[in-house]
């Protein structure tokens, strides 16, 4: 008993919470398989290496406020044909991460530019960056409220300061003078010290009315496609594919679209 106190003790210490649970059947299965100390210690250390891993990929998603778990293995990019899978699998090597540069997903809604976005934070968890995932609209009622309590200052430094910032749903509804003016505040700050990634249903011709300002649209954009990447999606929603499947749309008989023509 006194070994066993000693060793919960050392778990304890070193904070390993695998080990405990697997090391009474890998000592029996090194003893029935006559494996050396050495063996031994190897397959307790790298099970805990790995859980400790998943414990780090757990935590920083829930950090990351992602909308939702995603991975570029469930995107369906037969589905897109305009997307080159190539390109976005390069760009999961996450160099654009590494090197500050930003990255923008184009295309009307239901494409997938959100999952593509959600897929890239996930593998950038993996290797380590830090993440932040928001929508515009609750990007900027965050701020108002900031602005609001005198806050904002923490607020800015809180959004410069992970590797990786995704801002999804840029064009869904304008932005008053105030909220352009932040977002103008995050892109200069994030400018070559962090990757930014931006989903919007705008084509850049249009920012100007999202932002009440072409001037202001123009100075934002010089900022984030310096260094950048631009990904334009064309196709068909994804949601209206799914409910075609479920049945929620039936093709139309000859008969109705001979009504049609009437």
């Amino acid at each position: 008993m006194v070994v066993q106190e000693r060793l919960q003790e050392a778990f304890q210490q070193f904070g390993w919470s695998r080990i405990p649970e697997i090391l009474h059947t890998h000592a029996e299965e090194a003893a029935k398989h006559n494996s050396s100390y050495l063996e031994f210690l190897d397959k307790l250390l790298q099970e805990e290496i790995v859980a400790k891993r998943e414990r780090f990929v757990r935590m920083k998603t829930r950090m990351a406020h992602l909308p939702y778990h995603k991975t570029l293995d469930q995107f369906d990019f037969s589905f897109q044909p305009s997307i080159e899978e190539r390109r976005i699998r390069d760009l999961a090597t996450l160099r654009f991460v590494e090197h500050q540069e930003n990255l923008i997903f184009l295309g009307p809604p239901g494409v997938g530019k959100t999952h593509l976005a959600v897929a890239l934070a996930l593998e950038a968890i993996k290797q380590r960056y830090t993440v932040y995932f928001t929508t515009a609209h609750v990007l900027v009622q965050m701020l108002q409220q900031a602005h609001h309590s005198n806050t904002v200052a923490q607020k800015m430094k809180a959004l410069t300061k992970p590797n990786l910032l995704i801002i999804d749903e840029i064009g869904y509804r304008r932005m008053d003078d105030t909220a352009a003016h932040f977002f103008f505040q995050i892109v200069a700050e994030r400018y070559e010290t962090g990757s930014i990634i931006l989903t919007s249903n705008k084509s850049y011709g249009s920012w100007g009315e999202i932002f009440g300002d072409s001037v202001l649209a123009t100075a934002i954009l010089d900022r984030l496609l310096h260094h950048s990447s631009t990904i334009n999606i064309k196709g068909e929603s994804y949601r209206i594919k799914e409910k075609k499947k479920a049945g929620f749309f039936r093709p139309e008989s000859e008969e109705e679209k001979g009504q049609k023509m009437e």
